[in-house]
């Protein structure tokens, strides 16, 4: 929603990418003079464009509101000052090799902090701008909400959500003339994190156009080779879903290739009973329920009963060493695409791990079964 895009106004954008640093090329500095502070340390760290925690790059004392922090850089990234007794931080862009930091800590405002470079001005711009937009998206919501609850206010009402609509509508063609427009390569990705409601159609030809604009940009090359996966993964066509596997309906067929690479077919197991088992090395739960799942098998292998092990991984190796590990000995087979694997929507199922008992003409006996209720249906069946 567009609230609550905008309500984390300095939050780090959870995109699909990421700025990498790590080789040394250039030092950064960083020279603060902050009012109504304590001394207490104060921490030099790199954010990034993903759900990876932040990595404090230098640690320096705050002494009478003074401090200087340094780091090395390959490129512009994101970065954040933060204090160790206080909750607040200040995020900025490394655009310049020597940058001075202004701010009282007692002012909560964007407008109140200060750093002094032409990267970290457009930010502070981009913010102010987002926050004004936000507190009219908020304010319309607000009335909204009363008018809801009043009779008679129809017409004032359907007004207003013309407005919110509008208020929508502006913003997602500001951000996205924006990001066309931006000069700060970090800054145009930082404002790529309020594209969430805009149609991806309106972005497919600014986006690509990213790395011509920052031809040296390491971390923008790895936004438009993302965003063209992303692309091309839209584009194909989707499987149909048919909904959750029914028990007393026959298993959908599949064919997926097994640990050697060659393709295998669930259709050629008919003739046994097959428990169909849905998992992945990164599964915790999975993992858990794998000691049940070999005890199982290797009561019942010989009764006519064998398991087939579908994967949702998208490594090769973990895969490999989690069969290993768990001692699983039966057929394993894998799209390696993790939730992408085309078992997905022909099974319906939306967790693992998960499983299907298949009988020898390949009705389904059973769904999820799990610890004793595997046992205590194998031992029904295979009698």
């Amino acid at each position: 929603m567009f609230v609550k895009r905008l309500l984390g106004v300095v939050a780090v954008s959870t995109m699909l990418f990421s700025c990498n640093n790590k080789e040394e090329k250039g030092k950064f500095s960083l020279n603060g003079d902050v009012k109504n502070v304590p001394d207490q340390k104060v921490y030099l760290e790199q954010l990034y464009f993903n759900q990876q925690d932040p990595q404090v790059l230098d640690t320096a004392d705050l002494k009478s509101g003074k401090f200087t922090v340094s780091s090395i850089a390959t490129e512009e990234g994101l970065y954040r000052i933060r204090f160790e007794k206080m909750n607040s931080g200040f995020v900025f862009i490394n655009d310049k090799p020597s940058i001075n930091f202004k701010a009282d800590i007692n002012d909560v405002s964007l407008e109140g902090p200060s750093f002094n470079s032409p990267a970290n001005a457009a930010l502070k711009n981009l913010l102010l701008n987002i926050e004004g937009q936000r507190k009219n998206l908020v304010s319309t919501s607000a009335l909204i909400d009363s008018l809801k609850k009043m009779k008679g206010a129809d017409s004032a009402l359907t007004a207003e959500n013309t407005k919110l609509a509008d208020i929508n509508n502006n913003f997602n063609k500001f951000i996205t003339k924006y990001i066309d427009t931006s000069s700060q390569p970090v800054v145009t990705m930082f404002a790529l994190g309020y594209t969430e409601a805009v149609d991806p159609a309106l972005l497919k030809p600014i986006v690509p156009n990213l790395t011509k604009r920052f031809p040296n940009h390491q971390g923008i090359a790895g936004i438009v080779t993302q965003f063209n996966q992303m692309i091309t993964a839209m584009d194909k066509p989707k499987p149909v879903s048919k909904g959750p596997a029914t028990v007393g309906s026959i298993a959908p067929d599949f064919t997926m290739n097994d640990t050697e690479g060659k393709p295998f077919t669930l259709s050629s197991l008919r003739g046994k009973y097959v428990l169909v088992d849905f998992w992945a090395s990164w599964c915790g739960p999975c993992r858990g329920e794998n000691p049940n799942v070999v005890a199982a098998y290797n009561k019942y292998k010989d009764k006519n009963f064998t398991i087939l092990g579908v994967s949702l991984d998208d490594e090769k190796a973990k895969w490999l060493q989690a069969i290993k590990a768990d001692n699983l000995t039966w057929k394993q087979v894998s799209d390696l695409k993790g939730f992408e694997d085309s078992s997905v929507p022909l099974y319906g199922y939306d967790a693992i791990p998960y499983n299907v008992l298949i009988d020898p003409q390949g009705k389904i006996l059973a769904t999820s079964l799990r610890e004793d209720a595997l046992h205590s249906k194998l031992a029904e069946v295979l009698k």
